[in-house]
């Protein structure tokens, strides 16, 4: 290191090159500060909550390499994330820049060394990537075929147990009926060829995952504005197979008829939700919780956004669902709240991921930050 400060005298010219290096990964980062609003955060007895990074700018959806690299996409910065936690203790303390200057890079995914990341219009591949955390090759565009609207064009994407990309395609409006390939679940192989449409009426999913046994496919999905405070419902849905169709634009949550676009529907020609969420608390990402012993049924765990257009503010919180043996939702409650004071927020929950060790990570793009939700006991 000594050769690297010949010549420099001032203490500023020293503390740029030791923060140079610290960015990089060379020196370790010191731990994120303490935040009293932590304790702000209400969840179930024998859980704890800290944060697993900061100053990840704008940290949207997420996806855990096998190594155990977090590659965090973003919608507003621009840029993609990668964060290591080193030694383990629970907090990153290496973190690189994938890329940058990209057109809403929501969706990130993690496949056979490469590193997929979504667009706005297209998927592009970094290929060997955690070689090459530091400098990154050019990345190959996969596929140039999506749609280049930027309403609702930010995606959530991730690889499913067929092997394939799954990659939605929101309304490009608020309410409209646009046709394929607009509010839909597409699918396709790694290298961008047999594009297909999986699942129609899915107004803007930005988050989705197959149950860990059965493999079928769980997502969430943003119901329409402007009907007023409680009108429509968000969703949790459930599309075991492929061509079913969930409703929009004629129909939203279980059986609302949209005034547009619903004259003549019959609800019961479309698939319902498995939960109505709450109205406008924009949920994301998603997880099937753990099993513990003893348990029957599943446990989904949801990160709300919170809504933007109701007179008072919901969501900004995790939230359980309860599903019985036959996957029929049993109730919906809170886990994890307490980013909402009164009508101020100070985070909002984007997207779910486990670590190996049973902690839940939640990525805030509003506070940039990371967090970490683990048991005590």
């Amino acid at each position: 290191m000594t050769s690297r400060f010949a010549g420099m005298h001032s203490s500023a010219a020293i503390l740029a090159v030791v923060f140079s290096l610290t960015v990089t990964g060379c020196l370790p980062e010191p731990a994120p500060a303490p935040d009293p609003r932590l304790e702000q955060i209400n969840l179930p007895d024998g859980y704890t909550i800290s944060v697993y990074a900061d100053s990840v700018d704008n940290a949207r959806s997420m996806d855990l390499s096998p190594s155990g690299v977090l590659y965090v996409g973003t919608r507003r910065a621009g840029k993609v994330h990668a964060l290591i936690d080193t030694d383990g203790d629970g907090t990153v303390d290496e973190r690189h820049v994938i890329a940058e200057g990209l057109t809403m890079p929501n969706g990130v995914a993690f496949k056979d060394g490469s590193l997929f990341v979504a667009e706005v219009n297209r998927i592009l591949r970094y290929d060997d990537i955690e070689n090459r955390l530091a400098s990154p090759l050019a990345p190959v565009v996969v596929s140039e075929d999506f749609p280049s609207d930027r309403h609702h064009g930010w995606k959530y994407i991730a690889f499913g147990p067929d092997g394939m990309l799954y990659v939605p395609v929101g309304a490009p409006c608020n309410v409209c009926d646009r046709g394929d390939p607009y509010a839909a679940i597409l699918r396709m192989n790694p290298d961008g060829s047999g594009q297909e449409v999986y699942a129609r009426g899915v107004r803007n999913t930005v988050g989705f995952t197959w149950h860990p046994e059965t493999e079928e496919l769980w997502f969430t999905d943003n119901g329409r504005d402007n009907m007023g405070d409680d009108v429509p419902a968000c969703e949790l849905n459930h599309a075991p197979e492929a061509g079913m169709d969930f409703g929009f634009p004629h129909v939203h949550g279980t059986s609302v008829l949209d005034p547009e676009f619903g004259e003549g529907a019959d609800p019961g020609s479309f698939v319902a939700p498995v939960q109505e969420l709450g109205p406008h608390v924009a949920p994301l990402g998603m997880e099937f919780m753990p099993h513990e012993e003893g348990e029957t049924g599943d446990r989904v765990l949801i990160a709300e956004h919170g809504s933007w257009n109701r007179s008072e503010k919901i969501g900004y919180r995790v939230t359980m669902v309860h599903l019985d043996s036959t996957g029929a939702a049993v109730s919906y409650e809170p886990f994890a709240d307490g980013w909402l004071q009164g009508e101020e927020a100070w985070g909002r929950p984007v997207d779910l991921e486990y670590l190996p060790d049973g902690s839940l990570l939640v990525s805030d793009d509003f506070g940039s930050r990371i967090f970490r939700i683990s048991r005590t006991d």
